[in-house]
Protein backbone atom coordinates (compact mmCIF):
# COMPACT_ATOMS: atom_id res chain seq x y z
CA UNK A 1 0.00 0.00 0.00
CA UNK A 2 1.42 3.38 -1.02
CA UNK A 3 1.27 5.99 1.74
CA UNK A 4 1.57 9.77 1.66
CA UNK A 5 2.04 11.96 4.72
CA UNK A 6 0.62 15.40 5.42
CA UNK A 7 1.74 17.52 8.37
CA UNK A 8 -1.17 19.53 9.72
CA UNK A 9 -2.88 21.45 12.50
CA UNK A 10 -6.44 21.65 11.10
CA UNK A 11 -7.30 24.64 13.21
CA UNK A 12 -9.95 24.10 11.89
CA UNK A 13 -10.10 21.82 8.83
CA UNK A 14 -11.31 23.92 5.88
CA UNK A 15 -11.78 23.71 2.11
CA UNK A 16 -8.12 24.51 1.46
CA UNK A 17 -7.16 21.50 3.56
CA UNK A 18 -9.66 19.37 1.65
CA UNK A 19 -8.08 20.46 -1.64
CA UNK A 20 -4.62 19.63 -0.25
CA UNK A 21 -5.77 16.18 0.89
CA UNK A 22 -7.35 15.39 -2.49
CA UNK A 23 -4.34 16.64 -4.45
CA UNK A 24 -1.90 14.75 -2.21
CA UNK A 25 -3.75 11.52 -2.87
CA UNK A 26 -4.04 12.19 -6.60
CA UNK A 27 -0.52 13.45 -7.29
CA UNK A 28 1.19 10.63 -5.38
CA UNK A 29 -1.33 7.91 -6.26
CA UNK A 30 -1.63 7.16 -2.54
CA UNK A 31 -3.71 4.37 -1.04
CA UNK A 32 -3.33 5.83 2.44
CA UNK A 33 -3.04 9.40 3.73
CA UNK A 34 -1.23 9.70 7.07
CA UNK A 35 -1.90 13.01 8.86
CA UNK A 36 0.60 13.98 11.55
CA UNK A 37 -1.45 16.50 13.52
CA UNK A 38 -0.54 18.82 16.40
CA UNK A 39 -2.34 18.11 19.66
CA UNK A 40 -3.71 20.70 22.07
CA UNK A 41 -1.26 23.54 21.39
CA UNK A 42 0.13 24.66 18.05
CA UNK A 43 3.28 25.84 16.31
CA UNK A 44 2.57 29.54 16.78
CA UNK A 45 2.26 29.01 20.53
CA UNK A 46 -1.52 29.14 20.72
CA UNK A 47 -4.28 26.75 21.84
CA UNK A 48 -6.14 24.80 19.19
CA UNK A 49 -9.61 26.21 18.53
CA UNK A 50 -11.22 22.86 19.44
CA UNK A 51 -9.87 19.64 20.94
CA UNK A 52 -7.61 17.24 19.07
CA UNK A 53 -10.42 14.67 19.11
CA UNK A 54 -12.80 17.01 17.29
CA UNK A 55 -10.07 17.87 14.78
CA UNK A 56 -9.31 14.16 14.32
CA UNK A 57 -12.95 13.65 13.30
CA UNK A 58 -12.57 16.53 10.83
CA UNK A 59 -9.42 14.95 9.39
CA UNK A 60 -10.99 11.51 8.95
CA UNK A 61 -14.08 13.00 7.34
CA UNK A 62 -11.80 14.96 5.00
CA UNK A 63 -9.96 11.89 3.74
CA UNK A 64 -7.19 11.06 6.22
CA UNK A 65 -6.68 7.35 6.90
CA UNK A 66 -4.39 7.63 9.92
CA UNK A 67 -4.19 10.58 12.32
CA UNK A 68 -1.07 10.61 14.47
CA UNK A 69 -0.44 13.12 17.25
CA UNK A 70 2.59 15.38 16.98
CA UNK A 71 3.71 15.77 20.62
CA UNK A 72 3.79 19.18 22.33
CA UNK A 73 7.59 19.19 22.48
CA UNK A 74 7.59 19.33 18.66
CA UNK A 75 4.25 20.93 17.82
CA UNK A 76 5.02 24.18 19.68
CA UNK A 77 8.49 24.70 18.26
CA UNK A 78 10.22 26.79 15.63
CA UNK A 79 9.90 25.42 12.08
CA UNK A 80 13.11 23.35 12.11
CA UNK A 81 12.18 21.34 15.22
CA UNK A 82 8.48 21.12 14.32
CA UNK A 83 9.42 19.67 10.92
CA UNK A 84 11.96 17.22 12.30
CA UNK A 85 9.46 15.76 14.78
CA UNK A 86 6.77 15.33 12.14
CA UNK A 87 9.08 13.85 9.50
CA UNK A 88 10.51 11.46 12.13
CA UNK A 89 7.01 10.06 12.68
CA UNK A 90 6.35 9.64 8.96
CA UNK A 91 9.77 8.02 8.49
CA UNK A 92 9.05 5.53 11.28
CA UNK A 93 5.75 4.61 9.61
CA UNK A 94 7.52 3.88 6.29
CA UNK A 95 5.66 6.68 4.53
CA UNK A 96 6.49 6.86 0.82
CA UNK A 97 5.83 10.57 0.22
CA UNK A 98 5.19 13.77 2.14
CA UNK A 99 3.02 16.39 0.47
CA UNK A 100 2.92 19.99 1.68
CA UNK A 101 1.36 23.20 0.46
CA UNK A 102 3.70 26.09 -0.30
CA UNK A 103 3.70 29.58 -1.71
CA UNK A 104 6.37 28.40 -4.18
CA UNK A 105 4.66 25.33 -5.61
CA UNK A 106 7.94 24.04 -7.10
CA UNK A 107 9.83 21.28 -5.26
CA UNK A 108 13.02 22.17 -7.16
CA UNK A 109 13.13 25.54 -5.35
CA UNK A 110 13.45 23.73 -2.04
CA UNK A 111 15.98 21.09 -3.09
CA UNK A 112 18.16 23.74 -4.75
CA UNK A 113 18.17 25.83 -1.57
CA UNK A 114 19.02 22.82 0.59
CA UNK A 115 21.94 21.94 -1.67
CA UNK A 116 23.27 25.48 -1.51
CA UNK A 117 22.98 25.68 2.29
CA UNK A 118 24.66 22.30 2.79
CA UNK A 119 27.56 23.47 0.62
CA UNK A 120 27.84 26.87 2.36
CA UNK A 121 26.85 25.79 5.86
CA UNK A 122 29.50 27.68 7.84
CA UNK A 123 29.15 31.01 6.06
CA UNK A 124 25.36 30.73 6.00
CA UNK A 125 25.17 30.28 9.79
CA UNK A 126 27.66 33.15 10.28
CA UNK A 127 25.41 35.54 8.38
CA UNK A 128 22.27 34.30 10.15
CA UNK A 129 23.80 35.12 13.53
CA UNK A 130 24.99 38.48 12.20
CA UNK A 131 21.54 39.50 10.99
CA UNK A 132 19.80 38.21 14.14
CA UNK A 133 22.15 40.35 16.27
CA UNK A 134 21.17 43.33 14.13
CA UNK A 135 17.59 42.86 15.30
CA UNK A 136 16.04 40.77 12.53
CA UNK A 137 13.72 37.84 13.17
CA UNK A 138 15.16 34.40 12.45
CA UNK A 139 13.20 33.84 9.18
CA UNK A 140 14.25 37.30 7.96
CA UNK A 141 17.86 36.62 8.93
CA UNK A 142 17.82 33.37 6.92
CA UNK A 143 16.62 35.21 3.82
CA UNK A 144 19.23 37.96 4.27
CA UNK A 145 21.99 35.37 4.81
CA UNK A 146 21.15 33.66 1.52
CA UNK A 147 21.05 37.01 -0.28
CA UNK A 148 24.43 37.99 1.19
CA UNK A 149 25.99 34.84 -0.23
CA UNK A 150 24.08 34.84 -3.51
CA UNK A 151 23.27 38.50 -4.31
CA UNK A 152 22.07 37.81 -7.86
CA UNK A 153 20.14 34.61 -7.14
CA UNK A 154 16.36 34.37 -7.19
CA UNK A 155 15.51 33.32 -3.66
CA UNK A 156 12.57 31.25 -2.61
CA UNK A 157 10.65 33.55 -0.26
CA UNK A 158 11.47 32.30 3.22
CA UNK A 159 9.32 34.99 4.80
CA UNK A 160 6.31 32.88 3.77
CA UNK A 161 5.34 30.40 6.52
CA UNK A 162 4.62 27.41 4.30
CA UNK A 163 7.82 27.88 2.32
CA UNK A 164 9.74 27.92 5.61
CA UNK A 165 8.11 24.70 6.79
CA UNK A 166 8.53 23.06 3.38
CA UNK A 167 12.24 23.76 3.39
CA UNK A 168 12.61 22.28 6.87
CA UNK A 169 10.62 19.17 5.88
CA UNK A 170 13.12 18.52 3.12
CA UNK A 171 16.02 19.32 5.44
CA UNK A 172 14.65 16.81 8.00
CA UNK A 173 14.35 14.11 5.32
CA UNK A 174 18.00 14.70 4.44
CA UNK A 175 19.06 14.71 8.11
CA UNK A 176 17.30 11.41 8.78
CA UNK A 177 18.61 9.79 5.60
CA UNK A 178 14.99 8.96 4.82
CA UNK A 179 13.63 7.62 1.54
CA UNK A 180 10.54 9.86 1.79
CA UNK A 181 9.91 11.73 -1.47
CA UNK A 182 8.74 15.35 -0.97
CA UNK A 183 5.96 16.79 -3.12
CA UNK A 184 4.57 20.32 -2.94
CA UNK A 185 1.28 21.86 -4.03
CA UNK A 186 0.82 25.56 -4.74
CA UNK A 187 -1.47 27.18 -2.18
CA UNK A 188 -4.73 28.31 -3.73
CA UNK A 189 -6.31 31.76 -3.27
CA UNK A 190 -6.12 32.51 0.47
CA UNK A 191 -2.73 33.02 2.09
CA UNK A 192 -1.73 31.86 5.56
CA UNK A 193 -1.95 35.28 7.24
CA UNK A 194 -5.12 36.55 5.51
CA UNK A 195 -7.27 38.13 8.21
CA UNK A 196 -10.72 38.23 6.60
CA UNK A 197 -12.96 35.80 4.74
CA UNK A 198 -13.75 36.58 1.12
CA UNK A 199 -16.64 35.29 -0.99
CA UNK A 200 -14.73 32.46 -2.66
CA UNK A 201 -14.69 28.95 -1.20
CA UNK A 202 -11.17 28.90 0.24
CA UNK A 203 -10.13 31.03 3.21
CA UNK A 204 -7.16 30.93 5.56
CA UNK A 205 -7.48 29.23 8.94
CA UNK A 206 -6.48 32.58 10.49
CA UNK A 207 -9.45 34.37 8.94
CA UNK A 208 -11.82 31.56 9.97
CA UNK A 209 -10.60 31.72 13.57
CA UNK A 210 -10.90 35.50 13.58
CA UNK A 211 -14.52 35.15 12.48
CA UNK A 212 -15.33 32.53 15.12
CA UNK A 213 -13.68 34.50 17.91
CA UNK A 214 -15.70 37.66 17.30
CA UNK A 215 -18.00 38.57 20.16
CA UNK A 216 -21.22 38.08 18.20
CA UNK A 217 -20.09 35.51 15.65
CA UNK A 218 -22.39 33.34 13.56
CA UNK A 219 -21.27 29.97 12.26
CA UNK A 220 -23.13 30.60 9.03
CA UNK A 221 -20.49 33.21 8.12
CA UNK A 222 -17.93 30.43 7.53
CA UNK A 223 -20.25 27.82 5.99
CA UNK A 224 -18.95 28.44 2.44
CA UNK A 225 -15.26 27.92 3.36
CA UNK A 226 -15.42 24.70 5.40
CA UNK A 227 -16.74 21.21 4.61
CA UNK A 228 -20.17 20.40 6.01
CA UNK A 229 -18.64 17.96 8.52
CA UNK A 230 -16.35 20.66 9.92
CA UNK A 231 -19.31 23.03 10.20
CA UNK A 232 -21.34 20.54 12.24
CA UNK A 233 -18.39 19.50 14.42
CA UNK A 234 -17.68 23.14 15.27
CA UNK A 235 -21.36 23.63 15.98
CA UNK A 236 -21.49 20.58 18.26
CA UNK A 237 -18.36 21.64 20.16
CA UNK A 238 -19.67 25.12 20.84
CA UNK A 239 -23.03 23.80 21.97
CA UNK A 240 -21.33 21.44 24.39
CA UNK A 241 -18.64 23.74 25.82
CA UNK A 242 -19.78 27.27 24.95
CA UNK A 243 -16.21 28.15 23.88
CA UNK A 244 -13.69 28.13 21.10
CA UNK A 245 -10.26 28.09 22.71
CA UNK A 246 -8.05 31.16 22.46
CA UNK A 247 -5.34 32.85 24.50
CA UNK A 248 -7.73 35.25 26.25
CA UNK A 249 -9.13 32.37 28.32
CA UNK A 250 -5.64 31.44 29.52
CA UNK A 251 -4.30 34.96 30.12
CA UNK A 252 -5.29 35.11 33.84
CA UNK A 253 -3.38 31.83 34.37
CA UNK A 254 -0.35 33.18 32.51
CA UNK A 255 -0.51 36.41 34.48
CA UNK A 256 -0.57 34.46 37.75
CA UNK A 257 2.48 32.45 36.66
CA UNK A 258 4.42 35.55 35.61
CA UNK A 259 3.69 37.45 38.80
CA UNK A 260 4.39 34.62 41.23
CA UNK A 261 7.26 32.59 39.76
CA UNK A 262 10.79 33.56 40.86
CA UNK A 263 13.02 34.95 38.12
CA UNK A 264 15.31 31.93 38.15
CA UNK A 265 12.35 29.63 37.41
CA UNK A 266 11.18 31.85 34.55
CA UNK A 267 14.70 31.80 33.13
CA UNK A 268 14.63 28.00 33.24
CA UNK A 269 11.47 27.86 31.11
CA UNK A 270 12.05 26.79 27.52
CA UNK A 271 12.79 29.70 25.15
CA UNK A 272 13.43 32.05 28.07
CA UNK A 273 16.56 34.05 27.31
CA UNK A 274 18.24 37.44 27.67
CA UNK A 275 15.97 38.52 30.50
CA UNK A 276 12.85 38.35 28.33
CA UNK A 277 10.80 37.43 31.42
CA UNK A 278 11.45 40.89 32.89
CA UNK A 279 9.67 42.46 29.92
CA UNK A 280 6.76 40.04 30.26
CA UNK A 281 6.39 40.63 34.01
CA UNK A 282 6.42 44.38 33.52
CA UNK A 283 3.74 44.51 30.82
CA UNK A 284 1.39 41.83 32.15
CA UNK A 285 0.59 44.06 35.13
CA UNK A 286 -0.78 46.82 32.92
CA UNK A 287 -2.41 44.74 30.18
CA UNK A 288 -6.13 44.03 30.48
CA UNK A 289 -6.13 41.17 27.98
CA UNK A 290 -3.74 38.93 26.09
CA UNK A 291 -3.88 40.86 22.83
CA UNK A 292 -2.97 44.09 24.58
CA UNK A 293 -0.20 42.30 26.49
CA UNK A 294 1.34 40.89 23.29
CA UNK A 295 1.21 44.27 21.57
CA UNK A 296 3.14 45.79 24.48
CA UNK A 297 5.71 42.99 24.64
CA UNK A 298 6.44 42.45 20.93
CA UNK A 299 9.67 43.89 19.54
CA UNK A 300 11.41 43.86 16.18
CA UNK A 301 13.74 41.12 17.36
CA UNK A 302 11.19 38.97 19.16
CA UNK A 303 8.32 38.10 16.85
CA UNK A 304 4.76 37.61 18.03
CA UNK A 305 5.06 33.84 17.55
CA UNK A 306 8.38 33.63 19.38
CA UNK A 307 7.01 35.47 22.43
CA UNK A 308 3.73 33.57 22.29
CA UNK A 309 5.60 30.24 22.41
CA UNK A 310 7.57 31.40 25.45
CA UNK A 311 4.31 32.43 27.14
CA UNK A 312 2.87 29.01 26.39
CA UNK A 313 5.85 27.23 27.94
CA UNK A 314 5.47 29.42 31.03
CA UNK A 315 1.78 28.49 31.17
CA UNK A 316 2.52 24.76 30.89
CA UNK A 317 5.67 24.95 33.05
CA UNK A 318 7.84 23.40 30.33
CA UNK A 319 11.53 23.82 31.04
CA UNK A 320 14.63 23.81 28.86
CA UNK A 321 15.86 20.69 30.61
CA UNK A 322 12.57 18.87 29.97
CA UNK A 323 12.55 19.66 26.25
CA UNK A 324 16.17 18.56 25.95
CA UNK A 325 15.39 15.24 27.64
CA UNK A 326 12.16 14.70 25.71
CA UNK A 327 13.57 15.29 22.24
CA UNK A 328 16.94 13.57 22.45
CA UNK A 329 17.47 10.11 21.02
CA UNK A 330 15.12 8.17 18.78
CA UNK A 331 11.38 8.65 18.53
CA UNK A 332 9.98 6.92 21.66
CA UNK A 333 6.40 6.22 20.51
CA UNK A 334 3.70 6.95 17.94
CA UNK A 335 0.29 7.90 19.32
CA UNK A 336 -2.70 7.06 17.12
CA UNK A 337 -5.66 9.43 17.37
CA UNK A 338 -7.81 8.04 14.58
CA UNK A 339 -7.98 5.68 11.61
CA UNK A 340 -10.15 4.61 8.72
CA UNK A 341 -10.57 1.04 7.52
CA UNK A 342 -7.81 1.68 4.98
CA UNK A 343 -5.59 3.02 7.75
CA UNK A 344 -6.14 -0.11 9.82
CA UNK A 345 -5.15 -2.25 6.85
CA UNK A 346 -1.97 -0.24 6.43
CA UNK A 347 -1.02 -0.78 10.08
CA UNK A 348 -1.72 -4.52 9.80
CA UNK A 349 0.61 -4.77 6.82
CA UNK A 350 3.44 -2.65 8.23
CA UNK A 351 3.32 -3.13 12.01
CA UNK A 352 5.98 -5.89 11.99
CA UNK A 353 8.43 -3.50 10.32
CA UNK A 354 7.67 -0.57 12.64
CA UNK A 355 10.18 -0.54 15.49
CA UNK A 356 8.64 2.39 17.38
CA UNK A 357 5.93 1.48 19.95
CA UNK A 358 2.42 2.48 18.85
CA UNK A 359 0.16 3.66 21.65
CA UNK A 360 -3.48 4.68 21.90
CA UNK A 361 -3.55 6.15 25.43
CA UNK A 362 -1.02 8.15 27.47
CA UNK A 363 -0.86 5.49 30.20
CA UNK A 364 0.76 2.94 27.90
CA UNK A 365 4.31 4.30 28.09
CA UNK A 366 6.48 6.36 30.42
CA UNK A 367 8.60 8.99 28.67
CA UNK A 368 9.41 12.71 29.21
CA UNK A 369 7.78 13.51 25.85
CA UNK A 370 4.48 12.10 27.08
CA UNK A 371 4.84 13.67 30.53
CA UNK A 372 4.88 17.10 28.90
CA UNK A 373 1.87 16.16 26.75
CA UNK A 374 -0.16 15.12 29.79
CA UNK A 375 0.52 18.42 31.53
CA UNK A 376 -0.26 20.45 28.41
CA UNK A 377 -3.54 18.60 27.90
CA UNK A 378 -4.54 19.24 31.51
CA UNK A 379 -3.73 22.92 31.07
CA UNK A 380 -5.80 23.06 27.87
CA UNK A 381 -8.82 21.68 29.76
CA UNK A 382 -8.80 24.59 32.23
CA UNK A 383 -10.52 26.80 29.64
CA UNK A 384 -13.69 24.70 29.80
CA UNK A 385 -16.61 25.76 32.02
CA UNK A 386 -16.04 24.50 35.61
CA UNK A 387 -18.81 21.89 35.36
CA UNK A 388 -17.14 20.42 32.24
CA UNK A 389 -13.54 20.38 33.45
CA UNK A 390 -13.58 17.06 35.31
CA UNK A 391 -14.69 15.15 32.22
CA UNK A 392 -12.32 17.12 29.99
CA UNK A 393 -9.34 16.32 32.23
CA UNK A 394 -10.12 12.60 31.91
CA UNK A 395 -10.88 12.69 28.18
CA UNK A 396 -7.31 12.14 27.03
CA UNK A 397 -7.04 8.97 29.14
CA UNK A 398 -10.47 7.59 28.31
CA UNK A 399 -10.78 8.26 24.58
CA UNK A 400 -9.68 5.43 22.26
CA UNK A 401 -8.61 6.16 18.68
CA UNK A 402 -11.54 7.37 16.61
CA UNK A 403 -12.47 4.80 13.97
CA UNK A 404 -14.66 5.41 10.96
CA UNK A 405 -15.81 1.77 10.73
CA UNK A 406 -16.41 -0.92 13.32
CA UNK A 407 -13.49 -3.31 12.98
CA UNK A 408 -11.20 -5.06 15.41
CA UNK A 409 -8.13 -3.21 16.64
CA UNK A 410 -5.10 -3.98 14.45
CA UNK A 411 -2.62 -4.58 17.27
Amino acid sequence: MKSTGVIVEYNPFHNGHLYHMEEARKQTNADVIIAVMSGTFLQRGEPALVSKWQRTKMALAGGADLVIELPYAYSTQKAETFAFGAISILHSLFTKNVCFGSESGQIEDFTKLLGFINTNHTNYNFYIQKFVKEGNSYPKACALAYKALQPSATLIDLSKPNNILGFHYIQAIHRLGSDITPVTILRKQAQYHDQSIEKHSIASATSIRNELLKQNFTLSSISHVVPETTYHLLQDYYKKYDIFHNWEQYFPLLKYRLLTLPNEQLEAIYEGEEGLHHRLKKHCQAAQNFSEFMTLVKTKRYTWNRIQRYCLHILTNTTKKEIEEATKGELPYIRILGMSGQGRQYLKRTKKRISVPMITRPTEIDHPLLTIDKRATACYALAYPPEKQADALLEDYATPPIQTKEESHPF
